[in-house]
């Protein structure tokens, strides 16, 4: 009885924070859309003409819908968190992050106390182990992101080099890396480009493309521009030999992921030799596993198994895995 009231609380607490967060989000949106379509001047005087609505909005979103932006605000997230999800291409808000990491973190809960079976103390490990996926999901993407924009980085280097030759400037050859290369080289070339033709310098909107794309090729690419505006030379031959160096890399990360696999997937095989053990015995002996759900000893063994299964494998991989 006790745990069918804590499940019912939880849901409860979830579904509120839900609604009050999706409410918030609707509302931002809502004005983003505004000033997108009348433009500032006009949402002004839309928003003087129309004061008790807008009251009532600022209101609702101060006062009832800010849950996930106190979080967000209290333990010093946005700045980390923006600079995540903007690495990854993802149009989401701070807050709307540590939303759907508290929704999958209660469902992953009430999934444990109502539905799976297993021991209910579990609950808090399975919801931290839901709450996390959310993030997993963004790491992926971001990575999939860096290494799509790395695969294409030596040819745009090269077109800008080309563009230089031709006769064109570098800042017009940045914003004709945009009609000429896919995403996300072309969206974030775009986007220094415009920086830097609404009045942002150089060198400043360089570096914000070495911050939004953390990848040492950027960097290198950043420091050769910057060097070569305060000491001259010939910026297309630099970047002729950036590219070809970074293909270079290429192929040498290429040599080491080749030579490395052997030992990848041994620590794959040897990790997962223990999880088919198990679901033999599962089916053959169902007595003797039962034994590390039922039991208490049986529990803190099976526990503290996983937890050096889980150690041994992450060691082996940081064996095998060397960073050029």
């Amino acid at each position: 009885m006790r745990l069918v009231l804590m499940g019912l609380m939880i849901w409860g607490v979830f579904m509120i924070a839900w609604f009050v967060v999706s409410k918030y989000f609707k509302s931002a949106d809502l004005t983003r859309v505004k000033a997108r379509l009348l433009g500032t001047n006009k949402v002004q005087k839309a928003a003087k003409a129309d004061a008790p609505k807008q009251e009532i909005l600022t209101q609702t979103v101060s006062k009832e819908n800010n849950f996930a932006q106190v979080v967000v605000e209290k333990y010093q997230l946005g700045p980390k968190l923006e600079k995540f999800l903007e690495q990854a291409g993802v149009n989401w808000t701070p807050a709307r992050f540590v939303q759907l990491t508290i929704g999958a973190a209660g469902a992953g809960v009430l999934l444990t106390i109502f539905f799976l079976p297993i021991p209910s103390w579990t609950a808090p490990l399975v919801g931290a182990a839901a709450g996390v996926v959310p993030f997993l999901q963004i790491a992926r993407k971001r990575a999939s992101r860096l290494k799509k924009f790395e695969d294409i980085f030596p040819d745009a280097l090269e077109f800008v080099a080309r563009s230089m030759r031709a006769g064109h400037a570098f800042s017009v050859s940045l914003e004709m890396i945009h009609r000429e290369f896919p995403e996300p080289v072309s969206g974030e070339f775009r986007r220094t480009f415009e920086e830097h033709n609404l009045g942002l310098p150089i060198d400043t909107a360089l570096q914000k493309l070495g911050q939004r794309v953390p990848s040492l090729d950027v960097h290198f690419f950043v420091s050769a521009v910057l060097l070569q505006k305060r000491t001259g030379g010939n910026l297309a031959e630099i970047l002729d030999k950036l590219a070809y160096v970074i293909r270079e890399r290429f192929k040498l990360r290429g040599r080491i992921r080749a030579v490395s696999a052997h030992g990848k997937m041994t620590a794959t095989a040897l990790s997962l030799i223990p999880i088919g053990v198990a679901v033999l015995m599962f089916y053959t002996n169902p007595d003797y596993v039962k034994f590390f759900f039922t039991d208490d000893v049986g529990q803190i063994m099976m526990g503290s198994a996983v937890a050096l299964q889980l150690i041994g494998y992450f060691i082996m991989r940081n064996i095998v895995d060397i960073e050029v």
